[in-house]
């Protein structure tokens, strides 16, 4: 008998179409890479931008909140944390808690409409409230009664998002500032499209008083786009070093 042969037959050379197949591929997946990685880079420069100007808006002296006419205008872009001021008195008896997890820790965001000289409506973020607050309700008429100016920065309505849970308007439990659905649920008539948050010094809960403490809000814009850009042009290395093996491998294997 004769002893098995375990030689392996060495491979043969790829064809050309085969070739050709996977050099198309490589080029699609190292251009799609580039392409990815020059979109970072972009959007990196789009977001330092928009932290330059977000940043000139929160220390700009403060301009008086839209009025009515200019509603349909008011965008994210344009205006939010815009710096402004408004004039008015505040509905305390319609006021909303929406759930907050702050710096002072977990308790609400007061938000109080407030009747400005136009006739028209503007919610106000009058600042963070304990969970102990007015007994867990929101209609303690705490804080500036008459006519009142609050200072504060300019929000866009908040919908429900895909991490927030589903505002209960029936039960009076809210976990999203949406500005249509509190003014629907209270009843509100031409109220504005976004909300203001107060500063520190129209709602000084901090000074011991039994206030909202306004003042808190965060403004952070993750930056990650420098990492992911690096991702994709190494991932795109990777494939031409991956070309490179494939060319090596089929010029020894012609050469054998």
């Amino acid at each position: 008998m004769h002893a098995p042969d375990d030689t392996k037959t060495p491979r043969r050379p790829r064809g050309v179409f085969v070739l050709g197949l996977l050099a198309v591929l490589g080029a699609a997946v190292f251009a799609g890479f580039i392409a990815l990685g020059i979109w970072q880079v972009h959007r990196r420069a789009w977001k330092h931008d928009l932290v330059a100007r977000v940043d000139a808006r929160v220390h700009a002296e403060p301009v008086m909140a839209p009025d009515r006419d200019r509603w349909l205008a008011v965008n994210t872009a344009n205006d939010e944390y815009r710096r402004v001021k408004l004039t008015g008195t505040f509905a305390p008896e319609k006021s909303v808690r929406v759930r907050a997890s702050t710096e002072l820790g977990a308790g609400s965001w007061l938000l109080t409409p407030m009747r400005t000289q136009d006739g028209s409506e503007v919610i106000v973020n009058r600042g963070f409230v304990a969970t102990t607050w007015c007994g867990g309700k929101a209609i303690c008429a705490s804080g500036p009664t008459g006519e009142t100016t609050v200072v504060g920065l300019l929000r866009i309505s908040e919908p429900k998002g895909a991490f927030l849970q589903a505002n209960d308007p029936a039960h009076d439990r809210w976990y999203s500032r949406d500005v249509a659905a509190i003014a629907a649920a209270k009843g509100l008539d031409a109220t504005a499209p976004y909300f203001v948050d107060a500063d520190a010094a129209s709602s000084p809960g901090r000074d011991g008083s039994d206030s909202p403490v306004g003042g808190l809000t965060v403004i952070a814009f993750p930056d990650n786009h420098l990492m992911y850009a690096l991702t994709w042009f190494g991932l795109a290395l990777m494939t031409l070093f991956g070309g490179w093996i494939v060319w090596k491998d089929e010029r020894k294997k012609r050469r054998d």
